[in-house]
């Protein structure tokens, strides 16, 4: 799956349009790289997203194309940070 439309899915980032544009001024990296908006994401790996004023690190630990509301956070695993819906 793309990683703009993950971080959507998974509602880390509420839009898609915004996940692209982060993704595009290279406030996301995976695996300590940092990851364009069509960048393939797999389970595993460790994302990292700068916030204005946070920084959020999770694991993606399932891949699902619909997830209900509800059941989007076991999508991923938080490591460090808060998360922080933009």
């Amino acid at each position: 799956m793309r990683l703009d439309k993950y971080l959507k899915v998974s509602r880390i980032i509420k839009r898609r349009t915004v996940a692209k544009e982060a993704c595009e001024s290279g406030r996301v990296t995976i695996n300590g790289k940092v990851a364009k908006p069509g960048t393939e994401v797999k389970e595993q790996d460790i994302i990292e997203i700068s916030f204005a004023s946070k920084k959020l690190k999770a694991k993606i630990t399932n891949i699902s194309e619909h997830v209900r509301k509800d059941a989007a956070s076991s999508m991923y695993e938080i490591l460090e940070g808060e998360e922080d819906k933009e």
